[in-house]
């Protein structure tokens, strides 16, 4: 089981993240300062740091630095609200792995920490990043959808949207777990907003793809 080091000094955020990663079948541990994320990463045992820029101690990209200076090569994704591209580029150029801003939806943080461990044990030949169900895949490397033959164009949301049925067949799942995922804890939970983007998803991927279940939510069918 995957471990998740979060380096996020907001506790509202870090509950957050912590719930829906174990809720997803990883295990987490959480600190709130630079010097704790230094030594808990450095002392291994983690698969993975999720790493805010604002903590308290030391900047996140000093703390980045030197994890990197002393030859750590834990797969890092920067999780900050500082969305500047100069910003970007200090992350990547100081050994980022990702670059995620907030405000930010969970499901779109939880692909690109799978794609991270993906990445990290992958054999040198690659493999393919395929998700499909009857005639429609999601190719999770390019972000695109295809349908037969014909490629469609998903947008961000609708992708990530798409993909938690895809990663969950036959199962399932209410609004509010989708909610959850795709739109984040800082969404209203009384919003349409989930049938309005199923309605997208049937429009351009199959008008039977996905069911709703009265009383319960919707469910992506399998075969």
């Amino acid at each position: 089981m995957p471990h998740i080091l979060i380096a996020e000094d907001e506790p509202r955020i870090s509950g957050f993240i912590e719930k829906g990663l174990k809720s997803s079948g990883f295990t987490t541990t959480i600190v709130q300062t630079a010097n704790e994320a230094i030594s808990l990463a450095l002392r291994g045992g983690f698969d993975l740091m999720i790493l805010d820029l604002g903590l308290p101690g030391k900047d996140g990209l000093a703390v980045l630095e030197e994890l990197r200076g002393q030859g750590e090569q834990l797969p890092i994704i920067i999780l900050t609200a500082r969305d500047d591209v100069q910003q970007k580029v200090a992350g990547f150029e100081g050994g980022a792995d990702d670059y995620l801003t907030k405000p930010f939806r969970f499901e779109e943080l939880i692909v690109r920490i799978r794609a991270r461990l993906r990445d990290r044990s992958l054999p040198s030949g690659g493999e393919s990043m395929i998700l499909q169900v009857g005639n429609v895949q999601l190719d999770l490397r390019t972000r695109q959808a295809k349908v037969g033959e014909q490629w469609v164009e998903l947008p961000s949301r609708e992708f990530i949207l798409a993909e938690m049925f895809f990663r969950h067949p036959g199962q399932v799942l209410s609004r509010e777990q989708l909610l959850d995922r795709v739109w984040g804890y800082d969404y209203d939970p009384g919003s349409n907003i989930v049938d309005v983007y199923v309605g997208y998803l049937r429009k351009k991927l199959g008008s039977s793809l996905i069911e709703t279940v009265r009383g319960m939510g919707y469910r992506l069918r399998n075969g």
